[in-house]
């Protein structure tokens, strides 16, 4: 197979930093371009660290970005769009991380994101870059938008049991914890170290932009409330359901297992004892899985599902790299074989 030469706009960030570790070994890939404003011709190293001694690769400006097979673009939201003619031009392909064609209607974006949408014709050109369940569509797009961190979490905990219309989706109500990273690298108040260390922090019990994907993808409104947690990396979800049947244990196993059972970056996690008898961020640091569990609640219909997962990879870069891997007809874990680490 041929490689494909690929750049990043807006690399600078922590998902850029993480799209440059995992294409950087990537065995299809010829990285060409990583753009910078602030970093022009600086190393990519002086802001990713831990790139040391594997690239000489320097940032430059998006005036010098050339034509190459995929753009992965990493800017802040409101800002892809404002040049997507031109990354158009330059590119056949693109995966665009920002929010920016994740809703499907320019009503929705307007709803969700408070401006409206400069190219609302284009938002039915992206595939919403959920691999497990638009891969087909992803096999035969031109353009991808990656899905947001915790709608990632949300969708892949919820599917099954919505598409199957298990559960009275009006009482689902879930509950996203997550790390700092998901803030992105410019300092705030919030990330300021006294404020956010060690915190518990709800600073989105209600009106979380990612609701407008988790409804568009599941058909239903969905109740959620965002925590901010005192790590770095890591999602998780804890997401209450009411059954509409009674289900016992090895039902629900089998509905989940007909869902997933086959996909290579999600985990059912089924142990009896333990600490880690149900997901857990922490293991996944790194990683590009997300891991699935639940309890049945013995003294009623509710089902409490957990999903757990780094909100960098699955949740961002390691996403987007399965959904070029589709894109190009690679093998889907090329590049994101990477287990995870323990005791971190």
């Amino acid at each position: 197979m041929a490689e494909r030469r690929v750049s990043i706009v807006g690399g600078s960030g922590y998902t850029g930093g993480e799209l440059l570790r995992l294409l950087l070994f990537h065995p299809r890939v010829t990285l060409v371009q990583v753009t910078s404003e602030r970093f022009a011709g600086k190393p990519v190293y002086r802001v990713h660290p831990n790139l040391r001694g594997v690239t000489q690769a320097r940032f430059c400006s998006l005036a010098e970005l050339e034509p190459c097979d995929t753009l992965f673009l990493c800017l802040p939201h409101g800002k892809s769009m404002e040049q997507m003619p031109r990354f158009q031009r330059l590119a056949g392909n693109i995966i665009d991380l920002s929010g920016d064609f994740r809703l499907a209607t320019p009503e929705a974006y307007q709803k969700w994101y408070g401006r409206p949408h400069l190219y609302p014709e284009l938002l039915g050109e992206f595939v919403y870059g959920i691999p497990e369940l638009y891969r087909r569509n992803i096999q035969q797009a031109r353009y991808v938008s990656g899905a947001g961190c915790n709608a990632t979490a949300v969708i892949l905990a919820l599917y099954p049991l919505f598409q199957q219309q298990l559960v009275y989706p009006e009482r689902t109500v879930v509950e996203v914890k997550g790390g700092s990273s998901e803030g992105g690298n410019s300092p705030s108040e919030a990330s300021h170290h006294p404020e956010r260390n060690g915190v518990v922090r709800s600073y989105k019990p209600t009106g979380h932009r990612h609701i407008g994907e988790i409804e568009q993808t599941l058909g239903h409104p969905v109740h959620l409330s965002a925590t901010a947690l005192g790590i770095v990396r890591g999602i998780l979800a804890t997401c209450h359901v009411f059954l509409k049947q009674p289900l016992d244990e090895k039902s629900i196993w089998r509905i989940y297992r007909n869902a997933y059972g086959s996909e290579p970056f999600i985990r059912m996690v089924k142990e009896r004892k333990g600490i880690y008898r149900l997901p857990e961020p922490k293991l996944l640091v790194g990683s590009n899985f997300c891991d699935i569990g639940f309890e049945r609640d013995a003294g009623g219909n509710r089902l409490v599902v957990i999903s757990a997962m780094d909100n960098l990879m699955k949740g961002a870069a390691g996403q987007a790299v399965q959904a070029f891997n589709i894109m190009h007809r690679f093998p889907e874990t090329l590049g994101l074989e990477f287990p995870g680490l323990h005791p971190v």
